[in-house]
This record gives structure tokens, sequence and C-alpha cells, in this order.
């Protein structure tokens, strides 16, 4: 297996795997699929200072996992959000835990120091959404920092929100914060 930052041919395998998610599950909360400009506008977006990355076997996406900003304001450029897709036949490989291993680590060395994760969560497992994907980011070290109650209605029913929170530098470490693209271009 391959982490790399998504390219050009990647985005198509990508997309397949975020949009069997919204057809299929309350892990987003999106309710249309995504087209391919869409997704290619978004990853183009993010990419301009945070890393995507893919996962890959035998050239093909296998997951991905990418990073923003959280909340969007200056005051919190030392913080970004965690997202992760997994190909739904992927689970339990290991493709997530490194993954983020890979975006901890570009992270750091871009100076980040929060990283949160936004998680639809059920009140009890169902066929549309489980408590995986919280156990998921408790095992990798995160802690949960907020519980919305009933705030995301996908399938006919009321879904919580978490929000889960990882420290990976010392704030005492004053870091300037560095985009991706420029950290890339300090590593040639």
């Amino acid at each position: 297996m391959i982490i790399e930052d998504i390219s050009e041919k990647d985005i198509e395998q990508a997309l397949s795997i975020y949009n069997y998610y919204v057809k299929n599950t309350a892990i987003t909360f999106d309710y249309n699929i995504q087209t391919i400009d869409d997704f290619k506008a978004k990853v183009k977006e993010i990419s301009k200072k945070y890393p995507y990355l893919v996962a890959k076997e035998n050239n093909k996406v296998v997951g991905y996992a990418y990073a923003g900003p959280f909340v969007g304001r200056d005051a919190y450029n030392h913080s970004c959000e965690l997202t992760i897709y997994l190909d739904n036949k992927e689970k339990g490989r290991g493709v997530g835990k490194k993954l983020y291993s890979k975006m901890e680590q570009i992270l750091r060395q871009m100076g980040i120091m929060n990283l949160y994760s936004c998680i639809a969560y059920p009140d009890k497992d169902d066929e549309y959404l489980t408590s995986n994907s919280r156990d998921f980011h408790k095992h990798l070290g995160f802690t949960q920092v907020g519980y919305f109650n009933k705030c995301g209605y996908k399938f006919n029913r009321f879904y919580n929100m978490v929000w889960m929170e990882k420290i990976i530098k010392n704030p005492k470490d004053k870091v300037k914060v560095i985009s991706y693209i420029d950290l890339k271009n300090l590593n040639k």
C-alpha cells in the first residue's frame, strides 16, 4: 500500500468512494451525490493549503483523507479538521491508520497543533450509521470534546454529531504554520 498526494487520475475513484457513503449511509449528511467537477474543485481548493492524501493498492484508491480549515478564521490557523473515507470493503485492514499517521506527520511539519474531526453518531447503531468512526478516532488517540444532539437528519431519522480532538504538538512550541505547498517546496 502506498500513501501519496491525490492526483487527477485518482479523483474519479475517490469520488466513487465518497458517493457510496452519500447514497448508502449517514456517515456524511450530504443528500446528493457529488459530480466530478464539484469534487475536483474541492480537491483543488483544499490542496492550496492542506494535504489531500490517497491510499492505493495496485493503482486502486482504497481510501483518502484530507485536512481543512477549522472554523476558517486566522486565530485557528494552528488547528485543522480531518476527514477520512475508506472504500467500504477496506475497513479493518489498517488503511485508515496509515492515512492518518502520514497526515499527522505532515501536519506536525506544517506547524499544526490541534486536529479535529466532526463525526456523525447514532443513538444506537443502525443500518445507516454505527459508532465505528468515533471508535476509530478514539483508538488513534482522539478524545471526544463535543456532542450535538439530533442535529443531522437523513433517511427519515435524526442523528447526533460528536467532535473529536487530538493535540499533536506542544502549545509551548511556537511554530509558524506553513501551507502544505510551502512544506513540499522546503523539502525539495
